[in-house]
């Protein structure tokens, strides 16, 4: 059940994600008179509605493959783990695939309130494999490792940021114990919760 919750919850990301880019390359392709005309005969149609504007959606979405004797170490797995097994060793959390992905979510498009957003960052890893013991192409589902937060846009590029990242959680039948090389659900990070200020700088390319 938690599986298919997590799942459900990425592709829905990502449907938002692909959604609010077809609307925005949509409102791209607008003609420069038939915005001329709107802009001319009311001023106030230049102004984006105060609840879910337009380009309240901005994000990302990232299929990475890990080739053979470079997989990625969630942290919940002993290096040594083939030592407990072979190649049948019960702890095989090494990621060959990682889905990753972060929407920035901006509901208000009015007044001081635009500057303020909600996030998400979820990492969903699948694969398994044992260090120098067994390596697959099996796409068994190990976990997500995920963080949310919220952020308010200050001026000249600052914003002021606060982030709660979570324990690592397990999918499937990873979701339990995978005896001695097992070293738990704090993964790469473990719980944290921080306050911080972040600078952007420059102009992307595309």
């Amino acid at each position: 059940m938690k599986t298919v919750l997590w799942i459900s919850t990425f592709f829905t990301f990502f449907a938002v994600l692909c959604a609010s880019l077809f609307a925005q390359t949509t409102a791209d392709q607008t003609p420069p008179a038939a915005a001329q005309t709107v802009s001319t005969q009311n001023p106030i149609a230049k102004q984006d509605r105060l609840f879910f504007p337009h380009d309240m959606f901005w994000g990302w979405a990232q299929l990475d493959l890990a080739p053979p004797h470079n997989e990625i170490d969630p942290n919940l797995c002993a290096g040594n783990a083939g030592q407990y097994g072979g190649v049948n060793a019960p702890c095989s959390m090494f990621a060959r695939y990682m889905l990753s992905g972060m929407l920035e979510v901006r509901p208000f498009g009015r007044g001081q309130l635009r500057r303020f957003m909600v996030f998400g960052a979820p990492a969903f890893l699948f694969g398994k494999n044992v260090p120098q013991t067994l390596y697959t192409w099996s796409p068994d589902a190990i976990g997500v490792e995920h963080s949310w937060g919220a952020g308010i846009y200050i001026d000249k590029g600052f914003e002021f940021r606060i982030t709660q990242h979570f324990l690592f959680d397990r999918l499937g039948a990873r979701d339990t114990n995978l005896g001695v090389a097992d070293l738990g659900n704090n993964g790469p990070w473990g719980r944290y919760m921080t306050v911080g200020v972040r600078k952007y700088f420059g102009t992307r390319r595309w």
